[in-house]
């Protein structure tokens, strides 16, 4: 047995190395420990606090125990994590700094730590949360992020970064109170799945990012939901907005994207008033989806209700797919001045609208008369809004009566040729 553990142990000498070691406060500095440890041995911290800024530079395992606290003690970033294949689970992260410009996070990635795992551990961040620094294939799962109340909501930092990064996996975390909740800069390639984003600026927030899943996220009281800006096939899918100030989805120059079987719901109207710090937009509509220059997506099986707008589109954005979503209860359905007419059904099916009043005599699930949502008294009111004081005057409804009964005196707008007659049943369970 003895010459079978001595041939192992030359045949893969990384067995003779890992060790597990067990720290308590006070015993030994933890940077020591951290220092001394091995590829591949496991750090296990005992409850209490460990203060300082500490840093990883071995493939280790740091877990702590319930009641392990890292305290940065207010200056730079808490716990540093410079090599590949480190695990960091069942921390308590607290008390980083607030200096942005020197990127202050509760846990910093570096562009070295490739394959890093951090999970299940609460950080209650004044800067950062979590910075991801280049690093590739990192999973970030099961954490709870929050921010600093006493700063200033753009004084805070975001509660996850990524810049850079590829191949990441940021899988049900919760983030509140942070700037933003994720942000996602100049990132390729990566997975963000079934997190919850709460009462902060952006819920999610996107900037030359390309070949993203977002799926099944929850945004929740923020001052936007899902700001995605600048980047090019992304999967939005199965995501929600619930009572998100001025927008739930906001789309600025994204292409070729699908956006499909979101929720967006009860979108508020923002203002300085509702958000003292000035991060909110003054005046603006509450808006189910706002879409800015943005072309050949499919947005597709989406329910936008109950909001001011449930879809304002401008700025050239044209050549989007659309079928199969919901406009429930909506103040205005869509709010979009086209310079031509756009369809916006696909193969037969078109989508479903709340106040449309035609008929279905064949009983296919189709209406049988086209559903137009805006005509050039909307244009009127939208180029002049004080002339919404004539909404129910005698000659607007002679206008509007004439550009029903002759249609080529009607401007282009949008028009949904095969509206739907039902709506679908996970949506109106969605609305209960």
């Amino acid at each position: 047995m003895r010459k079978t553990w001595l041939f192992l142990l030359l045949l893969f000498p990384a067995l003779s190395l890992a060790a597990e070691r067990v720290v308590a406060p006070g015993e030994q500095p933890l940077q020591e420990v951290l220092d001394a440890a091995r590829d591949g041995d496991t750090v296990r911290l005992s409850p209490g606090i460990y203060a300082g800024n500490f840093i990883v530079s071995s493939s280790i395992e740091l877990i702590g125990e319930e009641g392990a606290v890292l305290d940065g003690q207010g200056q730079g970033s808490v716990l540093s994590v410079k090599a590949p294949g480190v695990g960091v689970r069942g921390l308590r992260v607290r008390n980083d700094g607030a200096n942005l410009t020197e990127i202050d996070s509760g846990i910093f990635v570096a562009t070295e730590a490739t394959g890093t795992v951090i999970e299940n551990n609460r950080i209650e961040a004044r800067g950062f949360g979590i910075w991801l620094d280049a690093a590739a294939d990192v999973r970030v799962e099961g954490n709870r992020i929050s921010g600093d109340t006493t700063l200033r909501s753009q004084d805070r930092g975001n509660g996850l970064q990524l810049f850079n990064v590829s191949g990441a996996e940021i899988i049900g975390n919760e983030v509140w109170e942070t700037r933003d909740g994720i942000y996602i800069d100049v990132s390729d390639n990566n997975r963000l799945i079934g997190n919850v984003l709460r009462d902060q600026r952006y819920g999610m927030h996107y900037m030359f990012s390309h070949s993203n899943e977002v799926r099944d996220n929850t945004t929740r009281n923020n001052r936007l939901g899902y700001a995605l800006m600048q980047s090019r096939r992304l999967e939005v899918v199965g995501n929600r907005s619930i009572r998100d100030q001025n927008y739930g989805f906001l789309l600025n120059f994204i292409v070729d994207s699908v956006i499909a079987e979101n929720i967006s719901i009860e979108a508020q109207r923002g203002g300085v008033a509702a958000a003292p710090d000035g991060h909110a937009i003054s005046g603006a509509e509450g808006k189910a989806l706002f879409v800015y220059n943005s072309l050949f997506n499919e947005i597709r099986d989406n329910l936008f209700a109950r909001t001011e707008i449930g879809i304002h589109m401008t700025a050239g954005s044209e050549d989007n797919e659309f079928h199969g979503n919901a406009f429930v209860g909506n103040e205005s359905q869509v709010k979009y001045v086209a310079l031509r007419e756009q369809e916006w059904s696909f193969e037969g099916r078109g989508n479903y609208w709340s106040d449309y009043l035609g008929w279905d005599l064949s009983g296919d699930g189709i209406g049988d008369i086209p559903y137009e949502p805006n005509d050039s008294v909307d244009r009127l009111i939208w180029t002049y809004p004080m002339a919404k004081i004539l909404m129910n005057s005698p000659a607007v409804q002679v206008l509007r009566w004439v550009q029903r009964e002759f249609p080529i005196l009607r401007p282009p707008g949008v028009r949904d040729s095969h509206p739907l007659m039902t709506l679908p049943e996970w949506m109106a369970e969605a609305l209960q």
